[in-house]
């Protein structure tokens, strides 16, 4: 099998082929599928194997220490011989992972061949393909929960244990120093526990992922917004407890607890950092200094975790197999989130590029996962996340697109004339030659009087099964409210018409499901939904000048999408849906267009009191994308501005007006005029082309059945607070 091994002294890393461990008694072995690499220890370990001597010794004086007590009992070259011995060979890496149970050891009775179960240990739950492992550093994995969730049991049960330090209570205010990926589960579980946090760390995008999975508020140690938000929620009084979850030698963490606490506060370390305490500080308010030690009572215990004596529960509530277990317990239930924190999955092969990435920082990441082969695609589906079906596009080939002459007008009907229809549609196509607008249907006869007057209908009416029955129009335009959209695409598709809905194509699965049984039936897959900012010619020569990307990309989306007046009937959310079920799809088509792929899953939080979301999805390569569609956002402020980064390059959309470029050389578009192009034009061009020409329509039938599920699962995952894994349908 393989193992990632580290030699300490030269900071060599590998993949070593090492024998398969036995299966002892008291233990169980398990077949990996999901191991976490801890961006905080694990990266300190590899950072030190590659200092000098001098430079080891510095960063571990505890271990000089042992060294000159060996001097002093063995004499120089003996402890040379050791030291030096110990040094130059292979360590083990890792110590939290998720796996398959393939064998059971004599005296287990509680897990079975084939058990998922999440593993921890240093020595047991390392980055390899088999571990054994004993009874108390492992705990089945909850039903619903996906294994690499699972994976995060180990570093969950550290800041369950220091949360644990902490004794808060149902509305105290703690701070937590130090975002990182320990960092980040404090803030969740204290949440979780009715305390509002406040978090700490120079990182911005640590800060606001912090305030996205639940902290009040996020600042830099230096900013005064951090003592400001302090002050506001604890009535000048100071925090009831802070959490010291970072690392480095600075002691300004133990600085900033200190004047941030209230009188008796509690001080809890978790990470490694200084602790130089400020004497007069910490005795003026009485401190009370505690520390977390690991994963809970029984670490560094031999006969707990080695030979499996647990403690009682009536002395020992939360042992480190507990506190693994309710972890697990919460992630499933939702109660913690740890799919945000996933910065990037890698194959197990590539380990070593990996860990030098994170070194060498051109990986930057909070959470980074092993993906091992073949049991890791297996165990996926052993024990899945929340999953939302996409509908397998199927067709049965009985219904072909036809050629026509250029001299035949394409005909066109509308179904709805509203203010999308009349401002953003029909003044394109009443310009475009090659096309008539035969005609127009509507539910009140003014409406479709007044298209037909404004845009040169042929036809005006109110009945529907006659413009759907008439069969010189070759293409149907759904441009009505959104809760008739599936429905009215369904009825065109079988009378054998190409259609053009505006989005959204359905508002809940059934609905979605039923398209794609009409197109199976009918074989009439000639489907567009009005996913027009692809379109936009300004998006489209950024792209085009931002190139071919190799390595995973991140995509941020700004929606300043305002508020809506009152009596709007897009705020009819229980019969025409959210607003953004509504226009959800064109942001979503929109990253995954520039991400050349439909997503994997969806994670979706709302803000409490109005609209707005924050959705994160997730890219089969590991991009991710993040639409952030909010409605309180003044109204002088761009409508949508989007960022995209990736292989040393990035590209920048300001509102449909500007766009950029930027890598090697810059690239700055001329500023447009007012009147922003946001692609319909071309997107109606191209409709009409595949009309025409019997040829593909503008975009898959695939993407647009991915997008539409895609943004359902937002709801979804509000519903149930957790992400919501896209599985395809076979």
């Amino acid at each position: 099998m393989k193992q990632v091994v580290q030699n300490y002294k030269s900071g060599e890393l590998a993949l070593l082929d090492v024998p398969v461990p036995g299966c002892k008694p008291d233990g169980v072995l398990v077949r990996s599928a999901f191991s976490l690499i801890s961006t905080g220890t694990e990266l300190m370990k590899v950072s030190e194997a590659g200092m000098s001597m001098v430079g080891k010794a510095r960063s571990r004086p505890d271990q000089v220490a042992k060294v000159m007590q060996s001097v002093a009992t063995n004499g120089v070259p003996a402890t040379y011989r050791k030291v030096m011995g110990k040094l130059d060979s292979y360590t083990p890496l890792g110590y939290s992972l998720c796996g398959v149970v393939e064998q059971v050891g004599a005296g287990i009775d509680d897990v079975k061949v084939g058990d998922l179960v999440a593993c921890a240990g240093n020595e047991h739950a390392l980055h390899a393909e088999l571990n054994w492992v004993p009874k108390n550093l492992y705990a089945p994995v909850p039903q619903d929960l996906a294994p690499r969730h699972a994976a995060f049991g180990t570093v969950g049960s550290i800041a369950m244990q220091g949360v644990r330090r902490g004794e808060p209570q149902l509305g105290e205010v703690a701070l937590v120093i130090g975002l990182g990926l320990i960092g980040q589960l404090v803030v969740q579980l204290l949440t979780a526990s009715g305390v509002r946090v406040v978090g700490v760390d120079p990182d911005p995008a640590r800060c606001e992922l912090a305030e996205r999975l639940g902290a009040a508020a996020c600042g830099d140690p230096a900013s005064a917004a951090v003592e400001a938000a302090v002050a506001e929620l604890t009535g000048g009084h100071g925090v009831d407890q802070v959490y010291l979850a970072a690392g480095g030698d600075s002691n300004q963490p133990v600085e900033l607890a200190a004047r941030l606490s209230r009188d008796r506060g509690r001080v809890v370390d978790i990470g490694k950092c200084s602790l130089d305490l400020p004497w007069n500080a910490y005795y003026e308010k009485e401190l009370d200094v505690r520390f977390s030690r690991s994963y809970g009572p029984g670490r560094y215990d031999p006969s707990y975790e080695l030979e499996g004596r647990d403690y009682p529960i009536g002395y020992v509530r939360w042992t480190e197999r507990r506190n693994l277990a309710c972890f697990l317990d919460l992630v499933a239930r939702r109660r913690v989130d740890v799919e945000p924190l996933i910065s990037h999955i890698a194959d197990f092969d590539d380990a070593v590029e990996t860990y030098q990435s994170l070194k060498d920082g051109e990986l930057k990441a909070v959470a980074v996962l092993f993906r091992y082969p073949e049991q890791a695609a297996e165990t996926e589906t052993s024990a899945k996340a929340p999953e939302l079906t996409v509908p397998a596009v199927r067709r049965n080939g009985g219904a072909v697109a036809s050629a026509r002459s250029p001299k035949t007008p394409v005909r066109l009907a509308f179904v709805g004339a509203g203010n999308y229809a009349t401002s953003m549609l029909l003044p394109h196509l009443a310009q475009r030659d090659g096309v008539e607008l035969s005609t127009v249907v509507t539910t009140t006869a003014l409406s479709a009087a007044n298209a037909k007057r404004k845009f040169g209908f042929t036809e005006a009416t109110t009945d529907l099964d006659a413009v759907l029955g008439d069969k010189s129009i070759d293409a149907v335009f759904v441009v009505t409210r959104h809760s008739s959209h599936a429905d009215l695409t369904r009825r065109a598709l079988l009378a054998g018409k190409a259609v053009f809905v505006e989005k959204p194509l359905a508002l809940t699965e059934d609905e979605l499901a039923g398209v794609l049984t009409t197109v199976e039936e009918s074989g009439n897959d000639r489907l567009q939904v009005g996913f027009n900012r692809r379109f936009a010619p300004l998006l489209q020569e950024a792209k085009k000048r931002l190139g071919t990307r190799t390595g995973p990309a991140n995509l941020r989306y700004l929606v300043n999408a305002g508020r809506l007046q009152h009596g709007s009937w897009y705020l009819q959310q229980d019969t025409q849906g959210s607003r953004f079920a509504g226009e959800g799809g064109h942001f979503i088509d929109t990253a995954s267009w520039l991400l050349g792929a439909d997503p994997v899953s969806v994670y979706a939080i709302a803000a409490s009191g109005n609209e707005d979301l924050q959705v994160v999805l997730r890219y089969p390569d590991g991009s991710t994308a993040t639409i952030s569609y909010v409605t309180s956002g003044p109204a002088g402020f761009p409508k949508e501005t989007l960022d995209l980064v990736t292989d040393g390059h990035a590209l920048r959309l300001d509102d449909f007006v500007r766009a950029s470029v930027y890598g090697r050389k810059r690239w700055i578009s001329s500023r447009l005029p007012k009147a922003r192009d946001k692609g319909q034009n071309a997107e109606l061009a191209a409709f009409v082309r595949a009309v025409r020409t019997g040829g593909p329509m503008p975009v898959p039938l695939e993407s647009l059945v991915a997008t539409t599920a895609a943004t359902l699962a937002v709801q979804a995952s509000l519903v149930g607070g957790a992400p919501v894994t896209l599985a395809e349908a076979r």
